[in-house]
């Protein structure tokens, strides 16, 4: 006769075994690029514990190509589409959530067919849509096609229907209209939410690289990905010690980032349930 619990204990020593090999494959490469980055370049397929440590890889790195000039179009391409988005979810949230209007269910519904569409399906259109307008090779032209995001208003959908409705019209009754009600009682109440999506947002589209790649042409407009991908396709030959030290630059702030708000970013994806 089976025992029950032991057959649990089995499985979840199983999924933890799963869980730790998932880890290893993930960290793996990143233990690489750090070990790669800060030693010479004769260490970088030879684990030497006395190796010695530099910075010489990062500051070579640095003045190969223009990373300065990258990480201020990254910062403002990221800054740019957060705050659209932020602007456009929030309202078009507060709609689905707290008004009825004809056809809110079906606009809603169009709404989350984005969810489907691969951002790459459109990339021909995007592009033809951005020389009409004029603004290739721009900083507007990468973060235009995402300042309106589905799922951005999802989520803040779900957050709004969890307000309590008396707090909304408790607000009335004291004289505060929509916007006010909006900005006073839903925003400070889904603080983590935006906390958690503006990380999603940023890493997105700190990491975006085909369409980027695709919208531009010059030192001017490129983000950090296509930058480190012209870099690292240099004539010149590869030097993993220098890629990969320009790689943790360039992702550094986001592990940064999300070690500082990892809280925040779990709870809120596990309190926003469909409603």
């Amino acid at each position: 006769m089976n025992d029950p619990m032991a057959a649990h204990g089995t499985n979840r020593a199983l999924e933890t075994l799963a869980a730790w090999m998932l880890a290893l494959l993930w960290v793996l490469p990143l233990t690489y690029a750090v070990w790669t980055a800060f030693h010479p370049a004769e260490f970088a397929t030879r684990f030497d514990l006395t190796a010695p440590l530099t910075l010489e890889n990062f500051r070579n790195a640095w003045n190969a190509a223009p990373f300065a000039r990258y990480f201020a179009n990254t910062m403002m391409l990221v800054a740019l589409v957060l705050a659209a988005q932020l602007v456009l979810c929030t309202l078009a949230a507060y709609a689905f959530a707290r008004y009825d209007f004809a056809g809110r269910d079906f606009v809603f519904m169009l709404v989350l067919v984005q969810l489907m569409v691969m951002p790459e399906v459109l990339v021909v259109e995007n592009y033809r849509t951005m020389a009409w307008l004029g603004i290739t090779d721009t900083i507007t032209a990468i973060g235009l096609p995402y300042m309106a995001s589905a799922f951005g208003i999802f989520l803040l959908r779900q957050t709004f229907k969890m307000v309590p409705k008396e707090l909304d019209d408790a607000a009335r009754v004291e004289g505060a209209g929509a916007l006010q009600i909006l900005w006073k009682v839903y925003v400070p109440l889904a603080r983590p939410v935006y906390i958690a999506y503006a990380l999603v947002s940023v890493s997105y589209h700190w990491n975006n690289f085909l369409w980027p790649l695709i919208i531009t042409n010059s030192v001017g407009s490129r983000p950090l990905t296509v930058g480190l991908q012209v870099f690292s396709s240099s004539d010149q030959g590869i030097d993993w010690s220098i890629i990969t030290a320009a790689t943790l630059m360039t992702s550094g702030p986001l592990l940064v980032a999300f070690l500082l708000f990892q809280r925040q970013f779990v709870q809120s994806f596990m309190r926003a349930g469909i409603r």
